[in-house]
């Protein structure tokens, strides 16, 4: 009686290890699958990390599927959903989507200083990432303690401290964007408390800067800033938006014009305005001074426009054209982008390296880079080019209410 009350104590104990190995099999295949199906939707909707939000990651509590995280691509959590439906695997939802319910009432701001510090993480130590000019609208995600995530224009996301920017309600973004503006040109300036010089500063500007305009008195332009401020603009610094818009004309001489204009400006990481510019900065305020926004970085840019050159055959170059320049990819190693300038003629390119300055490619000169001649990728052309990557003020409502 003893041994067979034995026996079934030890059937019953190897039942339910046996079923304990076989919930543990399954909830790994789970997780595994899981995992899987969260990469195929990060790679088909989140290809690039800094224009797209899919924090998203499976993890096990209490022998339940959790799904954690934060998206700000609704598409992409309906089709995560789909996968998991699909693929029958129960779980737990903890995603949560941007922006936060807390930011219902104000998802968009303006910059409300002349350059606005956009930073890779909430704290005035993390690298500077980007930047953004006055009355560059933003869209906000959410909000930890004095900092906001936000995304620009060009769909760079980033992280500003609430002196950069002034969070308004739809009503309100729209509003602004149906007022008439003002846009200075001047590379660098003040606005004024009074309507003459020598009043007291309000703040500074730098070329780029958008404000609404109000009005003219003498020689002035009143203007609004973001936050409510009133200040007066030099005409001669200035222009209506809507007449330098229409005035517009990317051609190959303004874009050298606007280059050399900023001869000398000192490199900043992460610059892209006229208080420092990187690379990629430097060619991005060229092409946004004469009215085409192109996206951050050189490792995105080089995927806009149209290939020009890949061999170092520059005869068929123009001037506004886009070198590129890196690590070629190998059998092990993919390619790397780490450097930009701009194509002027005359075998010369002009970038931001140290500062900005003109480098050329003619072998027999003194001053030949070489440097650069030997990590030549290749040129693209995004002048006139079709790109739904590149927007074009005339055509797209940036800063204004379409007509």
């Amino acid at each position: 009686m003893i041994d067979l009350l034995k026996k079934i104590i030890l059937i019953s104990l190897v039942a339910l290890i046996v079923g304990a190995c076989q919930n543990s099999e399954k909830e790994n295949k789970s997780l595994i699958d899981s995992q899987e199906i969260i990469a195929e939707v990060s790679k088909e909707y989140a290809p690039d990390k800094r224009v797209a939000l899919f924090n998203v990651k499976a993890e096990e509590n209490e022998g339940k599927l959790v799904l954690k995280g934060e998206s700000n691509l609704p598409e992409a959590f309906n089709s995560l959903k789909l996968k998991f439906e699909e693929k029958q695997i129960a779980y737990i939802d903890s995603i949560k989507l941007l922006p936060e319910e807390g930011m219902k009432e104000a998802q968009n701001a303006l910059v409300k200083v002349s350059v606005a510090n956009l930073r890779s993480n909430p704290a005035h130590s993390a690298e500077l990432a980007t930047q953004a000019t006055m009355g560059t609208p933003l869209k906000i995600f959410k909000k930890e303690g004095s900092w906001y995530l936000v995304q620009t224009p060009d769909k760079y996301i980033a992280w500003v401290d609430n002196g950069g920017l002034e969070p308004v309600t739809e009503e309100k973004f729209e509003t602004w964007r149906a007022t008439p503006k003002l846009i200075y040109t001047k590379a660098f300036g003040f606005s004024y408390k009074e309507a003459r010089l020598g009043s007291q500063e309000v703040s500074d500007l730098v070329a780029g800067s958008i404000m609404e305009l109000l009005g003219e008195q003498n020689q002035f332009y009143e203007v609004l800033y973001p936050n409510g401020d009133k200040a007066f603009v030099e005409k001669n610094a200035a222009q209506p938006y809507r007449e330098w818009i229409a005035a517009l004309n990317p051609s190959e001489e303004n874009l050298i014009k606007t280059s050399k204009s900023l001869m000398g400006l000192p490199y900043l990481w992460g610059g892209t305005s006229l208080k420092g510019v990187d690379c990629s900065g430097y060619t991005k305020t060229i092409y946004f001074l004469n009215g085409i926004i192109i996206p951050r970085d050189a490792s995105q840019q080089v995927h806009t426009g149209k290939l020009v050159d890949s061999t170092r055959n520059f005869e068929n170059l123009i001037p506004g054209d886009l070198l590129f320049f890196g690590r070629a990819a190998t059998d092990s190693t993919a390619e790397r982008v780490v450097h930009v300038g701009m194509w002027i003629g005359n075998n010369q390119f002009i970038h931001s390296s140290g500062n900005v300055h003109i480098s050329t490619f003619d072998t027999t000169a003194t001053d030949f880079d070489e440097a650069n001649y030997n990590r030549y990728l290749r040129t693209k052309r995004l002048l006139n080019a079709e790109d739904k990557a590149l927007i074009n003020l005339k055509k797209s409502p940036v800063f204004t209410k379409e007509k």
